[in-house]
């Protein structure tokens, strides 16, 4: 493999071999992949939540963890929203596609 820039190259056979990886743990079934990121946004968005309240009632036991996790919250809720986006616009120039 070359290393061009510190990026590696990747061989075909290795991303061959990665597919079939992903294709044989079930891995490839776009709605499971999408509830489950779904479901781990909504993990982070509770635990947030949890951070915020603990602020606001004074239990808070580490106040630079309570801000990482808001932070990841905020970060993870933006993508999602993104995604959301490119997924919309997407279906929409497909319904717009003519045959």
């Amino acid at each position: 493999m070359s290393n061009i820039g510190g990026i590696a190259s990747t061989s075909t056979a290795e991303l061959l071999k990665q597919k079939n990886k992903v294709d044989s743990d079930g891995g490839g079934d776009f709605a499971n992949q999408l509830k489950s990121a779904i479901d781990e946004v909504n993990e982070i968005q509770q635990k947030s939540d949890k951070a915020v309240a603990d602020m606001a009632t004074g239990q808070v036991k580490d106040l630079h963890q309570a801000a990482l996790a808001i932070g990841k919250a905020e970060t993870s809720m933006q993508l999602m929203l993104e995604i959301r986006n490119k997924a919309l616009n997407a279906y929409k120039e497909l319904g717009r596609t003519q045959l």
